[in-house]
C-alpha cells in the first residue's frame, strides 16, 4: 500500500513538474531549444495569422513612406505618420510571437513569401506599387487613399478570420485592435476622398 502511494506521489509530482516546464515554454519571450510541440494558447491558425500580417503590415509601412515624398496633404500625411506608428510595433509584436512559436517567417527559406502570389487579401501587385510610386500630388493622394481602403480591407478580413479560429489570446487581442483602429481609418480615409 505504502509502495503505491509512493508511486502514485512521483506520478503527481512528475505532471507538476511537466506542467511548469510547459507553461515557461508559452511565456513571451521564453524559448527552449527542444524540439517540444508548441506551447498550450496557440494554434495553427494564429501562426498563419503572424506570418500573413507580418509582411501585410510591411506593405502598408511601404505605402506610407511613399507618401513625404509625392503628397503635400496634411492629412494624408497625418494619417501616413500614424499608420507607421502603430504597425510598425506590431510587426515586432508578432515577429517576437513567431519565434516564441518556433514558426518563423516563410521566405526566410525557401518557401515563397505570403501574399506576394496574390493570395492575401488586401495585398497591392508589384504593379500597383510602381503606379503608386510613380504618381505625385492630388493623383498621388487620391490613388494612395483608394489603395490604402483595400489594403486595410484585407486586414481586416485576415483579422476578423484571427478572431473566429484562433487560440492564443494575445494575437486575438492584437486582432480585435486592427480591426478597430483600421475600421476607424477606412472611414476617416472615405472622408478624405475627393466627392465626384
Amino acid at each position: 500500500m505504502r509502495k503505491n502511494f509512493i508511486i502514485a506521489g512521483l506520478v503527481l509530482a512528475s505532471a507538476v513538474l511537466l506542467g511548469a516546464c510547459n507553461s515557461n515554454d508559452s511565456m513571451p519571450g521564453m524559448t527552449s531549444g527542444s524540439t517540444a510541440p508548441a506551447a498550450a494558447g496557440h494554434n495553427a491558425d494564429d501562426v498563419t495569422f503572424a506570418q500573413q500580417m507580418v509582411p501585410h503590415h510591411s506593405q502598408a509601412l511601404d505605402m506610407a513612406k511613399l507618401v513625404p515624398s509625392r503628397s503635400t496633404d496634411p492629412k494624408v500625411l497625418d494619417l501616413a505618420s500614424r499608420i507607421e506608428k502603430a504597425q510598425d510595433p506590431e510587426i515586432r509584436q508578432m515577429q517576437g510571437w513567431l519565434t516564441t512559436w518556433g514558426a518563423g517567417m516563410p521566405g526566410m527559406t525557401h518557401e515563397p513569401m505570403p501574399g506576394m502570389d496574390g493570395s492575401m487579401p488586401g495585398m497591392m501587385s508589384g504593379d500597383d506599387m510602381k503606379k503608386l510610386e510613380a504618381a505625385k500630388g492630388a493623383e498621388f493622394d487620391k490613388l494612395w487613399l483608394h489603395m490604402m481602403i483595400r489594403h486595410h480591407q484585407g486586414a481586416i478580413d485576415m483579422a476578423k478570420t484571427e478572431l473566429a479560429k484562433g487560440g492564443d489570446a494575445g494575437a486575438k487581442a492584437l486582432a480585435g485592435k486592427i480591426v478597430d483602429a483600421q475600421q476607424a481609418e477606412i472611414t476617416e480615409m472615405q472622408g478624405m476622398l475627393p466627392r465626384s
